[in-house]
């Protein structure tokens, strides 16, 4: 991987983890599109343990929070329901991708990284967010129920193409949650499983990052994702703010229709 590839795959990680166009589709389509080579899934996922780390200093006073908490609650301390009901859906509602993920490891790393599959899962993707919108009744709160519902969402996104963020605020709005309260439970339940996956494939590629250039160039990639996923955060939350998800939902369509005219 030359550096220059790592900039490109750094930036289009950090720009596409968490708006909801699918950052592994992307990827997928600029090594298609520029014949980078790579080091495969390994290579993505610390690029998005990277991008988790942006969402961590993003989000640092939640965490700490919700740390805090775990923490007088495990020491039998009073705290908030409200606390208690974050805590307990990111934990149950993380379980789901955690198991998947780990069944269909081989198969994202093979058969799943297929512009022809990730145009086909942009267009899907799209249907899933038209459909949310349109069923939001968005006077719900988050209960362990629905943190539950929204983690089998996030595994939706194992499949390239269907973006993380988008299935998960999705899922929020099918079960009733406001776009604001969707977008950030969506934020924090995205963070075990991103760290915990570039946590792993770090783990496994640590010989050939000693070895070879592949350490250097995945340093600079890293780099540029983290900053980008800093803006792309920053910009995703306030754009959600007073903007629904159709400018998204038209731009998966348009890639998708662009790859299978060209592919």
């Amino acid at each position: 991987m030359t550096y220059i590839g790592a900039i490109i795959l750094g930036f289009i990680e950090g720009a596409t983890e968490f708006i909801p166009v699918s950052s592994s589709g992307h990827l997928i389509i600029t090594r298609f599109v520029l014949g980078l080579d790579s080091g495969g899934l390994a290579f993505d996922a610390v690029l998005q343990l990277a991008t988790s780390c942006a969402l961590i200093v993003y989000f640092w006073k939640d965490i700490v929070h919700l740390l805090k908490s775990v923490f007088l609650w495990v020491i039998r301390k009073e705290i908030s329901r409200v606390d208690q009901t974050m805590v307990s859906a990111i934990v149950i509602g993380t379980i789901p991708a955690v198991v998947f993920g780990l069944l269909l490891e081989k198969q994202m790393d093979t058969v799943f990284r297929n512009v022809h599959l990730v145009a086909l899962t942009l267009v899907l993707g799209s249907i899933l967010f038209w459909y949310a919108q349109k069923v939001a009744t968005k006077n719900k709160v988050l209960s362990l129920g629905r943190g539950i519902i929204i983690g089998f969402f996030q595994c939706l996104a194992l499949v390239p193409g269907v973006s993380r963020s988008g299935a998960t605020i999705s899922g929020g709005l099918i079960t009733g949650l406001s776009q604001e309260e969707a977008t950030r439970f969506s934020f924090l339940l995205s963070i075990p499983v991103l760290f915990g996956a570039g946590l792993k494939k770090l783990f496994e590629v640590r010989h050939e990052l000693l070895t070879t250039g592949f350490g250097a160039s995945l340093l600079v990639g890293s780099l540029v994702a983290f900053v980008t996923g800093l803006l792309a955060i920053n910009f995703l939350i306030r754009y959600l703010k007073t903007h629904n998800l159709n400018i998204f939902i038209w731009y998966r369509v348009v890639v998708a229709i662009i790859i299978l005219f060209l592919w």
